[in-house]
């Protein structure tokens, strides 16, 4: 029976969908984390009676025909890249991005990669470096006898000295952003890799005319996960996979009475 492989089938998705949501809960407190969602697409048709033949000598059409679809698939889980809200944390190192950009930092294979979350500190040379040690693009050193660091709208960073009077530009801090940000490969602790989806970054200074966003000193990006919208996801879709369980045993039961009938 078509029906036990569709219900099948539509079990599988939902269980995708909940594993997508549960991921979602899971990270409603990682720092600049986006949301996603499930995507489905109906499966291919089979046709009983196929529409616009001919269904006489004379020519006549079949208007509608039949045709039985077997059945869901997932066709993508996108990402939900909208704005999270900035926390302030008032740590000199902290820095959140308003608007569209990411960070760029460099993975220990010399790949570049990209993220929002920027919660910075400095390594052991004076350098700015993710809480995983990676080196932000480009590099910037802070003075081990800086008092000060001031990072303004535009990226530009600078410090303060003893003996000084106005402070001194250490660095510039560049934004990367992306014609496509959903065909970024996610590869965990908050970064995502470039592929041919994405397209090439588009490099440039924050706060730019090139629709770079800003960065905030002293902030960090929530996620952007909704808490209500999840749960009310949650128990849609965990009553669509009961729904689909039911047809199984609909369907079951069926094929016993007909086992039943073939015995008498």
């Amino acid at each position: 029976m078509r029906s036990l492989d569709i219900a099948g089938t539509g079990m599988q998705a939902q269980q995708t969908n909940v594993e997508t949501i549960s991921n979602n809960i899971a990270n409603m407190t990682t720092t600049g984390y986006k949301r996603s969602r499930a995507e489905f697409q109906d499966l291919i048709y089979q046709n009983m009676r196929r529409v616009g033949t001919t269904s006489s000598d004379t020519g006549t059409i079949i208007p509608a025909g039949a045709q039985v679809g077997l059945g869901v698939r997932t066709a993508a889980i996108y990402r939900i890249n909208e704005q999270g809200t900035l926390e302030q944390t008032s740590n000199s190192l902290d820095m959140a991005i308003e608007g569209r950009g990411y960070f760029q930092v460099q993975l220990p294979s010399g790949e570049t990669a990209y993220t929002r979350d920027g919660t910075f500190s400095l390594s052991d040379s004076g350098t700015i470096v993710t809480a995983d040690g990676y080196t932000l693009i480009p590099p910037i050193s802070i003075p081990q006898n800086a008092l000060t660091v001031s990072v303004d709208t535009s990226g530009q960073v600078a410090v303060t000295t003893p003996g000084q009077t106005t402070s001194q530009i250490v660095g510039q801090i560049q934004l990367a952003t992306f014609i496509n940000e959903n065909g970024l490969a996610a590869m965990g602790q908050n970064l995502f890799l470039q592929t041919q989806a994405s397209g090439d970054p588009n490099v440039g200074n924050p706060n730019s005319t090139q629709g770079i966003g800003q960065v905030m000193q002293g902030y960090v990006e929530a996620s952007n996960v909704n808490v209500v919208t999840e749960i009310t996801d949650l128990i849609s879709a965990q009553r669509a996979y009961e729904m689909n369980s039911k047809v199984i045993t609909a369907s079951d039961d069926m094929m016993q009475t007909l086992t039943n009938l073939s015995r008498s």
